[in-house]
């Protein structure tokens, strides 16, 4: 199952299923038990009242048991015999002995003898027999089960409860009387019926709202979906998808694709600038070497060494800043060496020994500001930096270390002709030469401070330039102490 709609509908439809079944199985066993007890309670009161009159020494074939179909009676001694029973009653079950023919007890006199221990000249006694105050009836709950009888053929179920009573010789006697339970099985079918009934018509209502409601809420996401599948056929990354107006996961979602959509579109055009402008850079000194090479085939005293010489160079330096960019653009993580930074740059300043204008390093004595890093890395943002600085300082380049917020600052300073402060941001990008002060013919293809930049983020750090007094430039790298 594929749909996120029918998956939806159909978790939705089997949690409600679940739940109604388990809620009409409490509800059925709640309605059962209640009117168990309802009918329990019925049996009681028919089971006292019999147990009340043989506490009075009624006769046992003078019992008032009430509707017989109703509430079945049955006596028993202490030994189990039945003694008496209700009028028409066929068959019983559940009550301890399924006897249904009375016998006397052991020893008593048989009830109902006139010529018994009754006054005869008690006429209106109606054959009560002995002093009513002599019998009792137990007042302890009564025991209560479930069984069948049979009364004038007709078989049913009963609630049955047993009461005790003791009549006026001290005979314990036990009252088993029952109440239907047709109507609680009556019950209890139709509530189960109607609930098997609704069970389907409900189940179909929340598949069917749910389906419409997921519907509804994934179409927007289906709106994204078709959106971008134009968008990759046409590769037009100008494209974007469309926003819903509400403010939930799905316009979160189209905001944060479009961001994407966004910088994926920057990144394309950085690098279809960056094939183009490296294509440019490479073109130059490649014909350039063309030329000198072709000249140098055909008229070899004219062949100028040192200029082809200085066009591979310049290749070499071109195509190393490329790689380190294309390194540094697929996400390549820095080293995590320590490093001493005034010791580093020590020892960059010392090997530049060519340089138009001397250096001047002012820096603390190694040991005391340490970062981590990859050491090539670093070692290449100095020199760029340097190299800078060398190409427009007039008469003067300072290096200067020292430590700041955390970490450890590297600031070079030279008194050119200074960045000018809306262009501040732009140098750093690359391929970027500002008209006055990046000419092709100074060297340089633009991808030094790109390059510093790039890998000072890398590290953790920052990049910056501002002006250095009334003339001049000041590059200040920043980096975080180590980790």
């Amino acid at each position: 199952m594929r749909s996120v709609r029918a998956r939806a509908a159909l978790g939705a439809t089997v949690v409600v299923a679940l739940a109604l079944v388990a809620a009409g199985l409490a509800a059925l066993l709640v309605l059962r038990a209640n009117l168990t007890d309802q009918a329990g309670l019925q049996a009681e009161v028919a089971a006292r009242e019999t147990a009340g009159q043989l506490a009075l020494d009624v006769p046992y074939d003078r019992l008032e048991t009430g509707d017989e179909e109703d509430h079945p009676v049955q006596v028993t001694d202490e030994d189990g015999r039945v003694v008496a029973v209700s009028k028409d009653l066929e068959a019983i079950s559940g009550t301890g002995t399924d006897r249904v023919t009375p016998q006397p007890p052991h020893g008593t006199p048989e009830k109902g003898d006139d010529d018994g221990d009754r006054d005869d000249d008690d006429d209106d006694d109606d054959g009560a027999g002995a002093d009513p105050g002599r019998g009792e009836v137990s007042t302890d709950d009564p025991d209560f089960g479930n069984g069948t009888a049979t009364v004038d053929g007709d078989r049913a179920d009963y609630r049955f409860a047993s009461v005790e009573a003791t009549d006026s010789t001290g005979l314990t006697l036990t009252v088993h009387a029952g109440a239907p339970l047709a109507a609680e099985q009556r019950a209890v079918a139709s509530v189960r019926a109607a609930m098997l009934a609704a069970l389907p018509v409900v189940l179909l209502v929340v598949a069917g709202v749910t389906w419409l409601v997921t519907r509804r809420a994934l179409r927007p996401v289906e709106d994204i979906r078709r959106e971008m599948a134009a968008i990759t056929a046409s590769e037009d990354l100008s494209r974007r998808v469309p926003e819903p107006a509400s403010r939930d996961e799905v316009a979160r979602l189209a905001r944060t694709t479009n961001e994407t959509l966004t910088a994926l579109e920057s990144s394309v055009d950085r690098q279809r600038r960056f094939v183009a402008d490296a294509s440019h850079e490479l073109r130059s000194p490649i014909a350039s070497l063309r030329t000198q090479l072709e000249v140098g085939a055909a008229h070899p005293e004219l062949l100028d060494v040192e200029g082809a010489v200085a066009d591979t160079v310049r290749l070499q330096v071109l195509a190393a800043d490329l790689l380190l960019l294309a390194r540094l653009d697929a996400g390549e993580r820095p080293g995590n060496a320590r490093l001493e930074l005034a010791a580093l740059v020590r020892a960059e300043v010392s090997q530049r020994t060519g340089d138009r204008i001397p250096v001047v390093v002012s820096a603390p004595e190694p040991g005391g500001l340490e970062v981590t890093g990859s050491r090539g890395q670093l070692a290449r943002v100095i020199g760029n930096l340097l190299d800078n600085a060398e190409r427009h300082a007039v008469s003067s380049v300072a290096v200067a270390v020292r430590a700041e917020r955390g970490g450890a600052v590297v600031s070079v300073t030279d008194d050119g002709a200074g960045v000018p402060e809306a262009e501040r941001g732009r140098i750093f990008e690359r391929f970027v030469r500002l008209d006055d002060a990046r000419a092709r013919d100074d060297g340089g293809a633009g991808l030094g401070l790109a390059i510093a930049r790039d890998v000072a983020t890398r590290h953790g750090g920052r990049l910056t330039v501002t002006g250095a007094g009334e003339r001049g430039a000041r590059f200040e790298l920043w980096l975080p102490g180590p980790r």
